[in-house]
């Protein structure tokens, strides 16, 4: 929000510097962002206003002209000029002269450039100065024409005095909607910066035939329309606004368009409502009816409309239109149709002023994509009580600048009046939550400064009885009551205290704990952890299955409201938010080692909440090593990596048990996925992932590898204490134990039992190769193990180790038919 200062004088008068005004504003919860000096660099001895005494033609050339310019000085002085606004005859004109010496922006370079005027001959004749554009002193873009200044501009001021100007550049929170407009802004720093309020109710003279009866109007869906209002200007002539309203507006970050357009506008900014002007002729009654008609009522799935911006828009069943007695006329609250706008024909103008529900604006403007004016405020909250405010306004304005006649009586519907809120304000609160001692005296004087309506209350414990404001959206409690009286005293003025009470006793989390430590495990194997939304959408979740279709929505828990179709529903899988994660990284880099730790939401039949698990995602992709000069080629990352992270987080969990097995999964690559599984219970999945799905991600031909692991149940197996094994001072046997088994036989389970059968004289178990070939016979495999045996009290002899080894291999025999292999 972009406030002049000098039109923020029309409502309040604060007598401090603007950089004072700008930090009490700021101190009070309404932030200024920036404050912009207009006509800083505007030399107060070189550019002045100016007023034309005559302009004849060029001898040398069509296009040129000069022109005589009186500004203050002994004698006129005469420039040359093409601007197309200036034409032979003209006088009288008021203009901005620049003379030898100015400092100027360069008009056609293609950056920002300052030029110093010089004396100059234009097709041989002497120009002593220039006509400036609004380019040329930084205002606008626009160098078509030259600048032409209000009739009342002083001749010979320095403009820099005449048209200067300092813009607070506001950055509002939500919650400070009511300061999105002059009189809001107004209304803030009267209070906090104790100026005089000189904010007038407008006044319109309606002079025409009765509005009564030449109207139909009809609010279908009360519950998305609370107040609708409307005025009938009649007899305007469309044209260009006057110059101070262009210049108001143009300050404050918006184009000038006519002044119809702009006068609608030009309110919206004073009055934080935002108006639409209708061509009152355009608009179709209903089927069987002669009264133009306004029927605010929800879209049906599937209408259309042409919106102002040229583009065609579709719409569904939830939001909101303003429709005739034809179809739609205008999405409620952002944008009006092309059908029925404004133009240089319309002669009879129909003024709407209406307050339409917030959520339905937002999620509209998320859904088509039209960001407006208008839908910001209406998306933040507007007052109600300000539609006829803003309509006499805006009638007045129309009555006085476009010449129309405004129809006796305005149609205002109202089916639900807000309830006055009226809440209790104990001045022991107030104590208790700012640390300050306020009496309620003070208290109610603040409260009223900001508009809210107080009454000390002497019975019982002191306290204020406060009327909170029909504009107040935002005050509903008695803390936020307390707020105001905070950001009137100032948050630089609260003193800083320490808590007056015992801290509560710390207790461990362990949960917390492990899910710490986890990612500090996780980090330490070379990851890096992201975090992505819970929001996904259906679409991207049947990208995991080959081929598949999205599920149904109604399977997920949706979001009421969504900003995009892309975050639609509350995610059941980490996968596919994660393949969406490497793909996005794989455009900048190559390589991706990451994990992420978040929740995934299942709905349960019969109950109002899902379940809410955490769960691990890890994913690997690109070479192994980060590329230097000693690891120029380094292979690619695979599946053993991903399996090696996933034993290395187990171990240092404390985890004992994990066992990997051949598992399917559609995501995944057949022959190339595993389970993990610990004490009997599945806890994860992991492999690479399908070249298919990795195609629908962006990423075809880049083998990645995935894992998604049940944390919270992983976590309940860890340990908690570590457990340390003295070190034996005995020297180790080490003996190598090659078997045949069958290929179906997993070599985990082969190393379970031999560890089972040795003891605890067999401190080591190693799988150091696996073969197979015509040497071992088909659907046979190989697989050599190294062993390691050792006590802790003796040195083991040969018969000992030989007798474990022996048992070792009958086990083998009995359980899996393991043939030893010389």
């Amino acid at each position: 929000m972009r406030v002049p200062l000098s039109w923020l004088k029309d409502y309040v008068r604060v007598d401090l510097p603007v950089e004072k005004l700008a930090d009490r504003l700021t101190l009070g919860g309404v932030e200024v962002k920036t404050v912009e000096r207009i006509g800083e660099t505007w030399d107060r001895e070189a550019i002045f206003v100016g007023r034309v005494l005559g302009v004849r033609q060029h001898p040398n050339a069509d296009r040129l002209v000069l022109v005589t310019v009186e500004y203050g000085a002994a004698q006129p002085l005469e420039v040359v000029t093409g601007a197309p606004n200036l034409k032979v005859g003209d006088a009288g004109q008021k203009v901005v002269l620049a003379i030898v010496g100015a400092t100027l922006i360069d008009p056609y370079a293609e950056t920002l450039k300052y030029q110093k005027l010089k004396r100059s001959k234009i097709r041989g004749v002497p120009s002593e100065g220039m006509v400036c554009s609004e380019k040329e002193l930084g205002i606008s873009n626009e160098h078509e024409g030259i600048i032409i200044l209000p009739e009342e501009a002083p001749v010979g001021m320095p403009l820099a005095d005449y048209w200067g100007d300092q813009v607070l550049d506001l950055d509002l929170t939500p919650n400070v909607a009511r300061a999105a407009c002059l009189v809001g802004v107004a209304r803030e720093a009267a209070a906090l910066a104790g100026g005089h309020l000189t904010v007038e109710e407008p006044a319109v003279v309606a002079e025409g035939a009765p509005l009564a009866g030449r109207l139909a109007l009809e609010i279908r869906d009360p519950d998305l329309c609370r107040r609708y209002s409307a005025a009938l200007i009649e007899g305007v002539r469309i044209g260009p606004s006057p110059e101070w309203m262009q210049r108001r507006l143009r300050l404050a970050g918006m184009r000038p368009i006519n002044n119809i357009v702009d006068i609608t506008n030009y309110v919206m900014l004073e009055w934080g409502q935002p108006l639409h002007a209708f061509d009152y002729r355009l608009l179709r009654p209903r089927a069987g009816e002669k009264t133009p008609a306004i029927i605010v009522r929800r879209a049906h799935d599937g209408e259309k409309m042409v919106t102002l911006d040229g583009v065609t828009r579709t719409f569904d069943g939830d939001m909101l239109l303003i429709t005739d007695g034809g179809g739609p006329v205008g999405i409620a609250g952002i944008m009006g149709g092309q059908e029925s706008e404004v133009t240089d024909a319309t002669v009879d103008v129909l003024l709407e002023a209406a307050n339409f529900d917030f959520i339905n604006v937002r999620r509209t403007t998320g859904e088509l994509k039209i960001p407006s004016e208008a839908a910001q405020r209406f998306g933040r909250g507007v007052d109600p009580e300000l539609t006829l405010v803003a309509l006499r306004r805006a009638a007045e304005l129309m009555r006085s600048l476009a010449g129309g006649t405004v129809a006796a009586g305005f149609e205002d519907l109202y089916p639900a009046p807000p309830e006055v809120h009226v809440l209790d304000l104990p001045v022991a609160e107030v104590t208790r939550l700012l640390g300050i001692q306020v009496g309620a005296a003070e208290i109610a004087a603040m409260l009223s400064a900001l508009g809210f309506g107080c009454e000390v209350m002497t019975e019982g414990d002191a306290a204020v009885r406060v009327t909170v404001p029909s504009g107040r959206l935002d005050v509903r409690l008695e803390a936020d009551l307390v707020e105001e009286v905070a950001r009137m005293v100032g948050y630089d003025r609260l003193p800083s205290t320490l808590i007056d009470a015992a801290v509560p006793p710390q207790t461990r989390n362990r949960p917390l704990e492990l899910e710490e430590r986890t990612r500090d495990i996780l980090v330490g194997a070379g990851l890096t952890e992201t975090i992505s939304y819970s929001l996904t959408s259906v679409e991207s979740v049947a990208k995991l299955v080959p081929g598949g279709t999205p599920p149904a929505k109604e399977d997920y828990v949706r979001l009421a409201n969504p900003l995009t179709r892309e975050q639609e529903v509350l995610r059941q899988t980490l996968m596919n938010t994660t393949l969406e994660t490497v793909a996005r990284n794989l455009r900048f880099v190559e390589r991706v080692p990451i994990f992420e730790i978040a929740r995934i939401y299942l709905p349960v039949e019969g109950e109002p909440l899902p379940q809410e698990p955490t769960v691990l995602s890890i994913a690997l992709t690109g070479p192994r090593e980060v590329r230097s000069w000693l690891a120029a080629d380094s292979p690619a990352m695979d599946f053993y990596d991903l399996k090696g992270i996933i034993e290395e987080l187990c171990a240092h969990l404390g985890i004992a048990g994990a066992t990997y097995a051949p598992a399917q999964h559609p995501t995944f690559r057949p022959g190339r996925v595993a389970s993990l599984t610990i004490d009997g219970e599945e806890l994860g999945v992991f492999g690479e992932v399908h070249p298919t799905v990795v195609a629908t991600f962006d990423m075809a031909g880049q083998p990645v590898y995935l894992a998604e692991i049940a944390l919270e149940r992983l976590l309940a197996k860890a340990r908690t204490t570590e457990q340390f094994v003295a070190i034996s001072p005995m020297p180790a046997v080490k003996e190598d134990l090659a078997l045949v088994v069958a290929e179906e036989v997993p070599s985990d389970e082969v190393g379970r039992l031999i560890r089972e059968a040795g003891g605890e004289l067999l401190a080591e178990v190693v799988l150091f190769d696996v073969y197979r070939g015509a040497q071992v016979g088909e659907a046979k495999k190989s697989l050599a193990y190294s062993l390691s045996f050792q006590s802790a009290t003796k040195t083991l002899t040969g018969e000992e180790t030989a007798k474990i080894r022996a048992r070792i291999v009958k086990r083998l025999e009995e359980a899996f038919g393991a043939q030893i292999r010389a």
